[in-house]
């Protein structure tokens, strides 16, 4: 097999079949792909769905089904590089629209690019209805990425304090490259269920990869439409969403460091957030509670600093310590 993509979901009956619908207009595929969806503990008619997609599956790519009991994105995620046939894995989220040359491009991109360990999709918004005015000093947090050109992150942020990476939403993987990097137990979860608490497990999956000496790359040529609900922009939702980035932060922080260079680094980055808190709640005190986007802004900005009781407890209960895991 030379390509996989893996859809993981949770209570996705309404929202995978515009994702399947996609997947069976792929154009250009001479080369051996399947699909797997890994049904994350779902509690609505997702395997129903799947079922009566199967039955009437008309590609020569088969649709398999695989069930991960245990809730969290980074679980689901586990469950599909185990099952994958191949050595290439592309992530689809069941809200995200390929479009029909998504699978040949990224596909293309692993043969052009062997030295990648990952790369990230073009993605752009479909917004069901439209987005708070100042959405665009927040669009970064939703997974949209409308860069044309193609870049490597690591050259890029090679000497760079703050690294960014491509949102797990149409990320490709080679799988060696995974299991070379990444712990058997990651310290982020992730997405658990309908639960929003920790978040950025992306950006510490990413993270194993790129300070392992992984390539990470942007291929403008995967290109994804990203829907986004009503529900997601309003306000409740996104105090909930930021709230579980910022429990993450020093997690993601930390792991370029190691484990003694971690604990005297927490003061240094709590004194710079206590100032970044200061100056936007002086400058934006009067529209905090009625700017959606300053709001989801501020829950991101105090979130951080309580984060640091997650990441001690991590570190203390979890083998988390970059470098020091083995696959098995």
């Amino acid at each position: 097999m030379d390509f996989t993509v893996a859809i993981c979901t949770f209570n996705g009956a309404k929202r995978l079949p515009n994702v399947l619908d996609r997947l069976q207009e792929q154009v250009s595929t001479d080369f051996l792909w399947e699909i797997i969806l890994i049904d994350n503990a779902s509690t609505d008619d997702t395997a129903t769905i799947i079922r009566s997609y199967q039955d009437g599956w008309r590609l020569s790519a088969p649709l398999r089904y695989c069930v991960e009991p245990k809730q969290g994105l980074t679980y689901a995620r586990r469950c599909a590089f185990e099952a994958a046939k191949s050595g290439i894995i592309g992530f689809l989220d069941d809200d995200n629209w390929p479009d029909s040359q998504w699978v040949s491009n990224a596909y293309s991109f692993s043969c052009k690019y062997p030295e990648a360990g990952a790369y990230g999709s073009y993605i752009y918004p479909i917004f069901e209805s439209e987005p708070p005015p100042g959405f665009d000093r927040i669009s970064f947090y939703f997974a949209l990425r409308t860069e044309e050109a193609v870049y490597c992150y690591n050259d890029r942020y090679r000497y760079q304090f703050r690294k960014l990476f491509p949102p797990g939403a149409g990320i490709v993987i080679r799988k060696s490259a995974w299991l070379d990097s990444v712990p058997q137990e990651q310290a982020i979860v992730g997405v658990k269920g309908a639960s929003l608490s920790t978040k950025s497990e992306d950006v510490e999956l990413l993270s194993y990869l790129f300070y392992k000496g992984y390539q990470i790359w942007h291929n403008p040529m995967m290109k994804i439409g990203h829907y986004i609900p009503h529900d997601r922009l309003q306000v409740d939702y996104l105090k909930r969403f930021f709230q579980g980035i910022g429990y993450s932060r020093y997690i993601t922080r930390m792991q370029a460091y190691g484990k003694f260079h971690q604990l005297f680094l927490i003061p240094f980055y709590l004194i710079i957030d206590i100032v970044k808190i200061v100056n936007f709640y002086l400058k934006n005190y009067r529209l905090i509670n009625s700017d959606i986007v300053i709001t989801a802004e501020w829950q991101l900005l105090r979130s951080i600093p309580l984060g640091i009781v997650l990441y001690l407890k991590k570190l203390a209960g979890s083998p988390y310590n970059r470098g020091k895991y083995v696959h098995k």
